[in-house]
């Protein structure tokens, strides 16, 4: 099958693009390359430009009539930088989404496999999250995901499109193959700074938020291998129908069912490295939430899809691919 991957020269959407070669599938890349990189669509069909971009879109599908669904991965995702900066992301997220959205429909290419957030949860009592439990997003960039969220449910009520929101946690590590990783050379994420701080990039590891209704103080998280999630993507391109049957619209949460805390977090990168990772305590960071962790028995259910990689193996991987990485991708 082929399959339009937006913003897939970026971390996410690249390891898919690998995810779905490897299964026999074709990916081809749309992607406007402002914090994705041109590394990592080498020998894929690739289109520069906006998603929002109704002539470039209208040339893909003209040059790809044989679409069989398209995975949006294209977004802004750091929270901080949301609550500074929100309208970017409304206008990055939401506006440019629906555009995309709503030209797909025109050009009757109706799977859509929608790259949502399970940061768009309320805190529960035991911190586990089903697909229908309270939504509260806590950051701008939540909310533009529950957003379009709403806007992809309507627009499958009211056009051809079928739509499958896929709610990420929090996905880390890197391709196992090493083919692709994160992208940036200095990641906000917490395991991101635990590698550098791991490797000596960074003198210490601020460990934000120290006094949070958690078992420790520490915000809690459900850890996802990248890999893991991209398979979980190929699962969803290749069993859209069967999981949606008569309906026109599925969300499925895809997490390890497993929540960690950031000490917990550090406790294992300290573990694979065999060595204390410095450390200070910080406040909390604008617009982080105290976290939650994945009911993915649907997933199971439907896509067939369960996580196979640990965090120990993240961890492994993550390390190897910041070591790569200057070598990979230069700076």
């Amino acid at each position: 099958m082929k399959v339009l991957v937006t913003g897939g020269a970026g971390y996410i959407g690249s390891t898919v693009c690998s995810a779905l070669e490897d299964a026999g599938h074709v990916p081809v890349v749309l992607d406007s390359v402002v914090t994705g990189r041109r590394e990592f669509v080498r020998g894929r069909a690739f289109y520069e430009g906006d998603v929002a971009d109704r002539s470039l879109l209208d040339r893909v599908v003209s040059e790809h009539e044989d679409l069989y669904a398209v995975v949006h991965c294209a977004a802004r995702i750091v929270v901080p930088e949301s609550v500074a900066q929100p309208g970017i992301y409304y206008r990055e997220n939401v506006t440019k989404s629906l555009e995309l959205f709503t030209a797909l429909a025109e050009l009757g290419v109706s799977r859509v496999v929608f790259s949502s957030s399970g940061s768009i949860y309320a805190t529960t009592p035991t911190f586990e999250v089903t697909e229908d439990s309270p939504l509260a997003p806590t950051s701008p960039y939540a909310r533009t995901k529950m957003v379009m969220e709403m806007v992809l449910e309507d627009l499958t009520c009211a056009t051809s499109l079928r739509g499958m929101a896929l709610r990420y946690f929090n996905p880390v590590g890197a391709d196992p193959a090493m083919r692709t990783g994160l992208q940036i050379a200095s990641p906000s994420h917490a395991l991101g700074k635990l590698v550098d701080a791991a490797l000596g990039r960074i003198p210490v590891f601020e460990l934000t938020g120290t006094d949070l209704p958690t078992r420790d103080g520490t915000g809690l998280r459900d850890y996802l291998h990248v890999w893991d999630l991209a398979r979980a993507h190929v699962a969803a391109v290749e069993r859209f129908d069967d999981a949606l049957g008569d309906t026109s619209y599925l969300v499925l949460n895809l997490g390890s069912g497993t929540g960690s805390t950031v000490r917990e977090l550090q406790a294992a990168v300290e573990r694979v490295v065999g060595r204390p990772v410095p450390t200070r305590e910080a406040p909390p960071r604008p617009g982080d939430a105290v976290g939650a962790y994945a009911n993915a028995d649907r997933a199971a259910e439907l896509l067939g899809w369960r996580t196979e990689l640990s965090l120990d193996d993240a961890i492994r991987s993550a390390l190897e691919w910041a070591q790569r990485r200057p070598q990979l991708l230069g700076g």
